[in-house]
């Protein structure tokens, strides 16, 4: 029988495994479920001219454009869902400090099914009327060679890395997301099957015994992994549906900051360059805190 290589590695040796100018794939959507832990280390190891490729896109790209670490973004939406626009990001794009390339909604997901598929481009026949195709020149115009209708070919996400946060996970790479599957959720499997590589950044390590015995519930399968890391509250302040809400007061006290450039150049001092870690970002946190977002686990 061949031996399961172990991929539990830590947060920092994670991050370094991103070289500089990498296609990401970020999991959760708007405020919800984005791995903040990684992106938060990402910042703080000065990691720079990233693409963000995905489809409602929130909290993590607007931070990591705060920090100065992106080159382009590829998505249909950047927001902040109920708390208002996603301040640093529009500054950005403002200010051309990073290149904004826009897709729908639906043309967003789909090019994830394209490098799922290893597809050269996606048929699409939903743009007619929009300025998408107009503004976003990696769109192409083409007529359907069967039915003479007028298409457009989305090109695929292609990925490099496929950062998610996950429910559990075994030390090989096997990931347990709960049976009742959420936008959220559905979104970070596609990127994961879709992107070259896939970093799982989880709630809980469990045995491989207890992988075994919840088969149902594993969603991805130690040889699509690259590696695992520990990360408790991993999304916070973010929600993670079925573990902990939205840490209300923090986001606030976040949008407040993203006001002004100096304001977030504070908050990153204060939450994720003046401290070393993930865990000491915890402690800033403090367990009634992170107690009082707590919801029932399905595991």
């Amino acid at each position: 029988m061949t031996q399961m290589k172990e991929k539990l590695i830590d947060m920092q040796a994670a991050v370094q495994m991103i070289p500089d100018g990498s296609r990401l794939a970020i999991g959760g959507m708007t405020i919800h479920a984005h791995p903040m832990a990684f992106v938060r280390e990402l910042i703080r190891q000065g990691k720079k001219d990233l693409t963000i490729v995905g489809s409602l896109n929130g909290m993590e790209t607007d931070m990591l454009a705060a920090a100065g670490a992106l080159r382009r973004v590829e998505s249909s939406a950047v927001s902040m869902e109920r708390y208002g626009l996603a301040r640093c990001f529009r500054r950005g794009v403002e200010q051309r400090q990073f290149e904004m390339v826009e897709y729908s909604d639906y043309s967003a997901f789909n090019r994830f099914i394209a490098s799922q598929c290893d597809l050269p481009f996606w048929p699409c026949d939903y743009l007619g009327g929009s300025d998408i195709p107009t503004y976003n020149t990696d769109i192409k115009p083409y007529q359907c060679p069967v039915s003479g209708k007028q298409m457009y070919a989305i090109p695929p996400a292609n990925a490099d890395y496929a950062i998610i946060h996950a429910a559990a996970a075994d030390a090989y790479g096997n990931v347990l997301m709960p049976q009742r599957i959420l936008f959220p959720q559905a979104d970070d499997i596609l990127f994961a099957r879709a992107s070259k590589h896939v970093i799982v950044t989880v709630e809980r390590i469990i045995s491989n015994a207890l992988v075994r015995r919840n088969t149902n519930m594993v969603q991805l399968h130690k040889h699509k992994v690259t590696a695992v890391v520990l990360a408790p509250y991993g999304a916070h302040p973010c929600s993670f549906p079925q573990f902990y809400n939205v840490d209300d007061a923090h986001m606030r006290q976040y949008m407040e900051a993203s006001r002004s450039q100096e304001g977030m150049d504070s908050y990153l001092d204060t939450y994720v360059r003046g401290i070393p870690d993930h865990y000491a970002y915890l402690d800033m946190m403090g367990s009634r805190r992170l107690s009082d977002i707590n919801l029932p686990t399905f595991i």
